[in-house]
């Protein structure tokens, strides 16, 4: 190939070269503009739910707590679907269906004095979506022998008969669970 072509050559491989990386960069460019300049999520993003549907949340778990410390388990246990897809974890491994629920309680709670005086708090209702919500939440049972409590995480889905506990998974942890 003659001098002058090859440099020509080289020279249209280069420009062409260099549009490509100019135009990469410009795509780059502007990708990380798009994602590093849109507002940060904010509690705004969050699927909406009526504020009736929070305080629907609140009363299931309500309704739990008073239920509990009349000592009536399956009153208690309202707040769960009654579903064999319910599911429980905790320390003593994953529990599937109502039944396998209630026989836990039973055998963990078998009398007042085992089931003590139950307290929830520092409640956060988040919504999934219209139909599903995530609870996280700290528990304490007050009892003659000894105080126990930890943390709980419920996943509630909304069924015609009202909001439900379809997954509860709950950990025992030392009486201070809120961390500095």
């Amino acid at each position: 190939m003659h001098y002058a072509a090859r440099r020509n050559h080289v020279v249209k491989y280069m420009l062409n070269s260099r549009c490509l990386q100019t135009g990469t960069t410009l795509v780059a460019l502007l990708m990380f503009a798009l994602f590093t300049l849109r507002p940060a999520p904010t509690s705004a993003d969050e699927p909406k739910a009526g504020p009736t549907d929070r305080s629907a949340i609140r009363a299931v778990l309500t309704a739990q707590q008073e239920a509990w410390n009349r000592g009536d388990i399956a009153a208690f246990l309202t707040g769960y679907w009654h579903s064999p897809n319910l599911t429980f974890s905790g320390s003593n491994g994953i529990f599937r269906g109502w039944d396998a629920v209630m026989a836990r309680y039973k055998r963990n709670y078998p009398d007042r004095g085992a089931m003590g005086t139950l307290d929830f708090s520092n409640l956060e209702v988040r919504f999934l979506g219209p139909d599903a919500a995530l609870v996280l939440g700290h528990w304490h049972l007050k009892r003659q022998k000894d105080e126990i409590g930890g943390v709980f995480t419920l996943v509630l889905q909304r069924f015609p008969e009202g909001w439900r506990i379809i997954h509860d998974h709950t950990s025992a942890s030392p009486t201070d669970t809120n961390p500095k």
